[in-house]
Parts: structure tokens; C-alpha cells; sequence
């Protein structure tokens, strides 16, 4: 097919419409993303924090209401990735420097901006690799995931006591570590695996009704804690996997 052909055929099926109900939620997100955004700006960094993990929560929506309804489109994914641009890229990326990498001068806004750049790579390189990679694996964390978590660890110093701003060195390599595993060949769990919502053992029902229970209780110290555990299973499942991944590459040498 000709590239005028295929831009033509891009046309006819925008003038056919699009799927309102997923874009909603697209748009969901980037509102949220935005408002995050201007609640920086004015210095709020505790409802930024919030409607960062807001913004996240309507890119999962998005994503389920398009699969279970069979409204997935090429337009919905390029409008989902400028929106996951905002929300979890440049809105966390200002949140993180006015809250803490100011003081560090070029350091902080260069760890900012190389946040902000690993972030559009990381989406670039999903929307390019979607139909060729693992559905139940992403490579590299999930920009979602690196934003919640930096919303959460703004949420965790407010809720031990803090306020207005922080200058911590721990706070800079933390967004350049966030950085480099976005665009890194580590392997995250996706959490889209169709056996998840089947028949699944009671025990399992009690235990995630138990994390709920949890989460309600002290909100801020569990969501750092589980997004803290999800960025650390990635290198940990790689380590648990170097010895075999090194067997592997041994028998192939020696056949």
C-alpha cells in the first residue's frame, strides 16, 4: 500500500468518528495531568501528588473500557500517548523539580527534563513494540508507574509532617534511577493477564480484600509502598533470572 493510499485510508476512518467512551477517559486523564500541572504552579504540591495518581487511575479505565467494549483505535493510542505525555511526564516532571530539584541548580533541572525526555521514549518505544512484545510483560517500567510513584513519595512527606518544599539527595537519584528504568530492557508485569479475572482460590479474595483494608486505612504509606515494591520487582526478577539467563547463553556457545 502506497503512503498516499494509507493516508487516505487514516482520513476516511476519522470522518467515520471515534469511540467516545475511551477518550473520555483519555481526557480524563490529561484534565487531571493539567490540573496537577497548574496546582504546581500555585505551589500545592499535596493536590498535584493527588491528581497525578488521579490521572493514573483514568489511564487504567481507558485502557479496560477499550479492550472489554472492542473500541480500540489507532487514534484512541496516539491520543492516549499525548496524554499519558502530560499526566505522567511533564506534570510530575514540574512537580518533582519545584518541589525538590531546585535547589540543586542545573543538576535538578537537567534530572527533571532527562525524566521528562526517558518518559516520551518509553512511550515512543510501547506504541512502536505494542503488536511484537509480551503482552503480560512491559520492557521497562510503565510511565504511569514512574509517575505514581513519584506522586506518592510528595504524598509520604506530607504525611509524616512535612510541607511546602524538600531538598533531598536521595530525591535527585531517585528520579534519575526512575529515568533510566523507563527506557531500560527490564521487565515489569503488566497485570493484563486474562487469567486474573478468572475463577481465581478464596484465599486470594480474603487477601486482596486485606490490601484494600490497608490501603484505606493509611493511604499514603501503601501506595509508596506497593508502587515501591512494583519499581524494585522489575531488577529483582532480573537478578532471580541472570543465572539462568547465563546457562542459556553457555549451552548455546557450547552447541
Amino acid at each position: 500500500m502506497s503512503e498516499s493510499s494509507s493516508s487516505l485510508d487514516r482520513r476516511e476512518s476519522l470522518r467515520k468518528g471515534v469511540y467516545l467512551l475511551p477518550n473520555l477517559f483519555t481526557t480524563g486523564t490529561l484534565f487531571a495531568g493539567f490540573y496537577g500541572i497548574i496546582s504546581t504552579m500555585n505551589g500545592g504540591y499535596y493536590v498535584a501528588a493527588w491528581f497525578i495518581l488521579i490521572s493514573a487511575i483514568f489511564d487504567v479505565l481507558d485502557g479496560k473500557v477499550a479492550r472489554l467494549t472492542g473500541t480500540t483505535s489507532r487514534f484512541g493510542v496516539e491520543y492516549d500517548s499525548l496524554a499519558d505525555l502530560v499526566a505522567f511526564g511533564v506534570a510530575p516532571g514540574l512537580l518533582m523539580y519545584s518541589w525538590a530539584l531546585k535547589p540543586f541548580g542545573k543538576l535538578g533541572w537537567l534530572a527533571a527534563f532527562l525524566y521528562v525526555v526517558c518518559g516520551a521514549l518509553r512511550l515512543a518505544r510501547f506504541n512502536v513494540q505494542v503488536d511484537t512484545v509480551e503482552s503480560k510483560r512491559f520492557l521497562g517500567l510503565p510511565i504511569p508507574a514512574s509517575a505514581s510513584m513519584v506522586a506518592s513519595c510528595v504524598l509520604l512527606f506530607y504525611h509524616l509532617g512535612g510541607s511546602g518544599s524538600i531538598r533531598k539527595v536521595s530525591v535527585l537519584i531517585l528520579i534519575y534511577v526512575l529515568a533510566l528504568l523507563m527506557v531500560s530492557n527490564v521487565r515489569y508485569y503488566s497485570f493484563k493477564d486474562p487469567e486474573l479475572v478468572k475463577r481465581q482460590p478464596f484465599g486470594f479474595l480474603v487477601l486482596l480484600i486485606f490490601v484494600v483494608i490497608v490501603v484505606v486505612a493509611e493511604p499514603q504509606i501503601m501506595i509508596f509502598a506497593l508502587f515501591g515494591i512494583y519499581l524494585l520487582s522489575g531488577p529483582a526478577s532480573y537478578l532471580f533470572r541472570l543465572p539462568l539467563l547465563r546457562r542459556l547463553r553457555r549451552r548455546r556457545g557450547d552447541g
